[in-house]
Parts: C-alpha cells; sequence; structure tokens
C-alpha cells in the first residue's frame, strides 16, 4: 500500500473567521487550492481574499454543516471550481455561552454544540471521503481540543462532543488507512480567536498559542510528513513538525496519543 500524495486541494469548514480563516491563508501559502467553507457568505469573502491574496486558487461554498444535504451540495460546488478534494479540514465549532455545570446547561444549546462540532464533521468527512477513496486515499484533519481528552467540570457539550470527534477520527484511521487515507485530530493550544477572547475562563490570560504553529502542523499533515501519526492527537504549541518526524522514526507505541481506557495495571479484565 502505498501513501497518498501530498494535498494539492483543500476543503477548510468554519473558514469565515479564528483558525478556519487562519489555516486558509496558511494552507494557501503552502500553495494549496482552497475551498472555503461556512455560512456567511460576506465574511467568506474576506477569507477568500486572503487565500487568492497569497497566490492560491480559491472558491466560495456557503453550508450549515450540521445539514447533510446542504454539506453535499457545498462539497460539489468545491470540486466543481477546483478539483478533487484531498484534504479535508474540519474547523467549524462553537461552544456553550455559559460556564455551568453539566445539570445546570441547557438543553438546546447542549445539542446545538454536539451538532456544530461532532455532527458537523462527520457531515463533511461523508461526503468527502468516498471520493478519496476512490482517487487511492487523502487526508482529514479535525480541529479538536485536549477538552476531548481530560474531564472538565464546565464545558461538558464541548468536551463530549471533542471527545466523539477523536472516535470519528479514529473510526476513519481503522477503516481507510489500509486504503490511503490518513486522519488526524489536532489540538490547538489556546490560539487568541474571537470565540477564545470571549471565554470567561481565559479572561486574563497572557499566553497564547501562535496562530503560525498551528498551521506549520497542518501543512505538514498535509503534505504528507506526519502521516505515521494518523489516528493520533497532536498539539500545537507543544509539537512541532520535525520532533513529531523524529518521533515517529524512532517507532511509536501502538496505543500512544490515541484516546483508550487506562487499566489499572497487568492483571486488569479490560487492559
Amino acid at each position: 500500500m502505498s501513501a497518498p500524495p501530498p494535498a494539492r486541494t483543500a476543503l477548510v469548514t468554519g473558514a469565515s473567521s479564528g483558525l478556519g480563516r487562519i489555516i486558509a491563508a496558511g494552507l494557501a501559502r503552502a500553495g494549496l487550492a482552497v475551498a472555503v467553507h461556512g455560512r456567511d457568505a460576506e465574511r467568506l469573502a474576506a477569507t477568500a481574499a486572503d487565500v487568492e491574496g497569497a497566490g492560491a486558487r480559491c472558491a466560495v461554498v456557503t453550508a450549515d454543516v450540521t445539514d447533510v444535504e446542504q454539506v453535499r451540495a457545498a462539497v460539489d460546488r468545491a470540486e466543481a471550481a477546483l478539483g478533487p478534494i484531498d484534504l479535508l479540514v474540519s474547523s467549524a465549532g462553537v461552544i456553550e455561552a455559559e460556564e455551568v455545570p453539566l445539570w445546570e446547561a441547557d438543553p438546546q444549546q447542549w445539542r446545538t454544540v454536539v451538532e456544530a462540532d461532532l455532527l458537523g464533521p462527520f457531515h463533511c468527512a461523508r461526503a468527502v471521503v468516498p471520493g478519496m477513496l476512490e482517487r487511492g486515499g487523502g487526508r482529514v484533519v479535525d480541529l479538536n481540543s485536549g477538552a476531548g481528552v481530560k474531564d472538565n467540570a464546565l464545558y461538558s457539550a464541548y468536551g463530549a462532543a471533542k471527545a466523539g470527534l477523536f472516535r470519528v477520527g479514529g473510526a476513519l484511521h481503522a477503516a481507510g488507512y489500509e486504503r490511503g487515507l490518513r486522519a488526524f485530530e489536532l489540538a490547538p493550544g489556546v490560539v487568541r480567536t474571537p470565540m477564545t477572547a470571549a471565554m470567561p475562563v481565559h479572561e486574563g490570560r497572557t499566553e497564547w498559542t501562535e496562530p503560525e504553529d498551528v498551521v506549520a502542523l497542518v501543512v505538514a499533515m498535509a503534505r504528507g510528513q506526519l502521516d505515521p501519526w494518523s489516528g493520533r492527537m497532536l498539539r500545537a504549541g507543544v509539537d512541532t513538525a520535525p520532533a513529531l518526524r523524529e518521533r515517529a522514526a524512532a517507532g511509536l507505541p501502538e496505543r500512544a496519543r490515541t484516546l483508550g481506557l487506562l487499566p489499572y495495571g497487568p492483571d486488569d479484565p479490560l487492559a
């Protein structure tokens, strides 16, 4: 089985602002054509200007990631404009407006977060991955979070969605790796964006992850430099592409950086 070639055409969801816009522009500077995806055409036009200003081809496709038919139509439009998508970056997402424990959470807001952050990436992968597999492979990058791998008293919907998203990426890896599919969970750290700046938990924060650190990892994934890390979580601001390549060359334990149950010892029947 051969690895998929470096990506040439990307679809970036949530590209109208924040990390999605940052990543779209970064991929354009790296030489990829980029389809920018979101709900607001006017805001996407500003991202498209960033992409085209970097000398890359761009397509603007509007859709709500929670609507499977809108997503399918958006993917069709993107591929008609730019050609086959071989890199999907699922960046669209929201977080609860209130920092409360689960039993005080608003049920509708909880549902909204899970639909955007978990169902949305599923819809996007469902629309893009079959074409990737027909062509011999491709790459999917989920913008995940440390909140998906550790318990938190607050933001229960966000944590649940991100943990589920890790399982989505793991399912893509398990089912698609032998067919050339690579899937990554990327925790971006805390980049200063409109969403993070508005969160009370970050009030007074002085240390932020540099956007360039996130872009560098996504570009390395797009180029196939981090394929041994498929099915695993990477963290911008802590991991670097050279260090990850060096570690992979030395060998990765089977369950390293994956989501799983920690046994209490070698005699644990669930180990």
